[in-house]
């Protein structure tokens, strides 16, 4: 099977400036999740086969469920080390690979520093609309993850032989988060070719499943059980829903960073549903709501996500901002929801 994406030009550009850069940071976009860690983590490992010795910096934090990861350790966090570190390693950087984002603004508070180091760019992102200025922008967004994207381009540079056990299982875990566990846009029969090469090199899928969709706090089940119950509106001629996370209900319950992964995912059991949409309040910040969609189906819940919410994404899973009271937030939903009712009950 063929997996091969890149040009020769493409290769040759991305051989050449891994070649002429000593000093080489990753990084990935705010509030990193399982393919923004995993991609990141696997190509560091495989830039370290290359005898390079990258540096990983993230804007912020990421979920309790993922510091299993191989090398999360060696993780510089921008927001705790910019004055003392992060800042001087984009100055002084001379490569900087870009993953799992399509523009700076994905970056929040690490955005200045970004775009001004002087370093040579190189994107690898499977989201729409590219918009950075690179040497060279690997942008394909009909695969179903950056980390798929990180595996196929070392596969064709021939990395795949020297690729380590905890290099498969980063990208196993960004591959597996970023389809729901291989549940939407995961039907290229080439993502299970990928999948199955993996296995070679001893990783414990069921164990790296484990890892992230097991792992739970008892505080995070019973908020998983009391949004469900109490705060989730259904809207059945719709065939979508929607619910909120307030300040209040994170402070009931002990919320930490992580506790609704893929909770959004949860109403779409109902039968008929097409569509369901989080709202959040952010935790420190106020008057500003996260926005989380999920749909099956052809349903464009990006589309959605950028006509009313400031944001984008996938066909089936999209995210956005809104700068607005919680209350507020659910009434643009509902105008969202009104304005695309025949495409929710076609």
């Amino acid at each position: 099977m063929n997996i091969e994406l890149l040009t020769e030009a493409e290769i040759a550009t991305l051989r050449e400036n891994i070649i002429n850069a000593n000093r080489i940071v990753i990084c990935c976009h705010k509030s990193p999740d399982g393919d923004a860690l995993g991609s990141s983590l696997a190509w560091a490992e495989y830039l370290r086969t290359q005898g390079k010795e990258p540096e990983i910096i993230v804007p912020d934090a990421y979920p309790d469920f993922l510091q299993w990861l191989p090398g999360s350790e060696r993780i510089i966090r921008y927001d705790k080390h910019a004055a003392d570190k992060a800042d001087a390693l984009f100055k002084e950087a001379e490569l900087i690979f870009c993953l799992d984002f399509n523009g700076t603004d994905r970056v929040d508070e690490m955005r200045d520093a970004l775009e001004q180091s002087p370093a040579s760019k190189i994107m690898i992102d499977h989201h729409l609309d590219p918009r950075m200025d690179t040497v060279l922008t690997v942008s394909f967004p009909h695969i179903s993850s950056t980390s798929e994207l990180v595996f196929r381009i070392i596969w064709q540079m021939g990395g795949f032989e020297e690729m380590s056990r905890k290099c498969a299982a980063c990208i196993y875990c960004g591959m597996m988060t970023d389809t729901g566990g291989f549940t939407f846009n995961s039907n290229q029969p080439e993502v299970f070719f990928i999948v199955s090469q993996l296995l070679t090199k001893g990783i414990d899928k069921d164990k790296i499943y484990r890892n992230v969709f097991h792992n739970f706090s008892p505080w995070a089940i019973r908020l998983r059980g009391y949004l469900m119950s109490q705060k989730l509106n259904v809207f059945n001629d719709l065939h979508a829903s929607y619910f909120t996370i307030s300040r209040r209900d994170m402070r009931d319950f002990h919320f930490i960073k992580g506790d609704a992964e893929g909770l959004v995912n949860e109403p779409l059991k109902i039968k008929g549903m097409r569509l369901s949409i989080s709202l959040r309040e952010d935790d420190r910040r106020d008057n500003l709501i996260w926005l989380s969609l999920r749909s099956v189906d052809d349903f464009p819940c990006n589309k959605m996500a950028a006509e009313f919410f400031n944001g984008g994404g996938h066909l089936n899973a999209s995210g956005g901002r809104l700068q607005c009271s919680l209350a507020e937030a659910e009434r643009v939903v509902r105008r969202a929801l009104a304005q695309y009712e025949d495409l929710l009950t076609k």
